[in-house]
């Protein structure tokens, strides 16, 4: 069989470390609660979970929720993954259990990134989105209160109908931040987010030429998740490859692109083994079979790292193997994830990729 990349290990793995958070967003994935589940992953499962990532060759985890700054055993686990040699990333809410002194706790601890969501240019946008009112404050408080600690800050935007002419307005916020990446989050209809309208093909086009602008000049790094024809876009154009991969930023980059399986994968705070975070096909559990029999041999695993078994224009499609769709989203809105992908208005042999 052709070894493909992202075989045997993924490049990142996102472990939801728990569910409770106390916010309300309206794209929210999980569709979060404020309090915790009893059957959460423990601190000891926990720790296994980071040593096995660590074991498969992962260099990179990323803890998610819900808001993990609801486990009091965070720093723990963060100052566990980075002795034995992850690097380790979080995903905050920004709620006031973001506080200087944990920001502190968690740079001793080595966190090697901290990743706040800033989903508008302004208070009464982002609250709107966010569903409490000050969220926008706290979240460039703790942006500001982060680069104090030493700790490198990414934002991560989620692009919807709501927020879509505010881009440029919120790149030139983060150029203040001394932000070192910007994630731009294409809507995956999943979640609560089910109720919130997908950009259709022309619109998202547009975003993605949008977003080749922004990245042309600003002083971060930008990348795309849940959009992975942004790739195709950028070889069109044939922007540095800088901007496709992104720079040595002290936590690392892929050495190419990542779609849902394939270099990623996601664990639920109940241990389930994901392709993504937003491609809810359970293939097993940390608990029972382990991550990297379910990673490396599971059926839905497999598939996903096989362009050729892609439907429809994504099939037959030449940038295929650089760009792949996001099998969430077709997953999202076909109920097939090998289905071509529903927010491309690419039509395959149009051009031919650059030399």
């Amino acid at each position: 069989m052709e070894r493909r990349a992202f075989d045997d290990a993924p490049f990142m793995v996102f472990w939801e470390t728990t569910q409770a958070c106390d916010l309300v967003c309206k794209h929210c994935r999980a569709d979060a609660r404020p309090a915790r589940d009893p059957d959460e992953l423990t601190f000891e499962e926990g720790v296994r979970l980071l040593e096995e990532v660590r074991a498969m060759g992962c260099p990179l985890v990323v803890l998610t929720g819900g808001d993990p700054a609801k486990r009091p055993d965070l720093v723990d686990l963060v100052r566990h993954g980075t002795a034995i040699g992850l690097r380790v990333a979080l995903t905050p809410s920004a709620t006031p259990l973001v506080t200087p002194e944990l920001l502190t706790r968690l740079a001793s601890a080595g966190l090697a990134r901290l990743a706040v969501s800033l989903d508008g240019a302004s208070a009464a946008s982002h609250d709107g989105f966010r569903g409490v009112a000050g969220s926008f404050r706290r979240t460039i408080r703790i942006l500001r209160d982060a680069r104090r600690a030493g700790l490198t800050t990414q934002v991560n935007t989620t692009v919807t109908d709501l927020n879509v002419d505010e881009l440029e307005a919120v790149a030139d916020l983060l150029r203040a931040l001394d932000i070192t990446l910007w994630g731009v989050f294409f809507l995956v209809p999943t979640g609560r987010g089910e109720a919130l309208r997908v950009l259709d093909p022309e619109a998202t086009e547009r975003v993605l030429e949008r977003l080749v602008a922004i990245a042309d000049s600003a002083p971060f790094d930008l990348k795309t998740t849940a959009a992975p024809h942004f790739r195709r876009v950028l070889l069109q154009r044939q922007v540095k490859r800088r901007a496709i991969v992104g720079i040595e930023d002290g936590i690392g980059r892929a050495p190419r692109g990542v779609n849902d399986g394939q270099g990623i994968v996601f664990v639920s705070h109940r241990g389930e083994i994901y392709p993504s975070g937003f491609l809810p096909v359970p293939c097993g559990s940390v608990r029972r079979e382990g991550l990297a029999a379910v990673y490396r041999r599971h059926p839905t695993f497999l598939a996903l790292r096989d362009p050729d078994a892609l439907g429809g224009k994504c099939g037959v499609c030449e940038f295929r193997r650089v760009c792949g769709g996001s099998r969430a989203r077709a997953y999202a809105m076909s109920g097939d994830l090998l289905a071509e992908e529903p927010a491309c208005a690419y039509q395959p042999g149009a051009s031919r990729l650059a030399s």
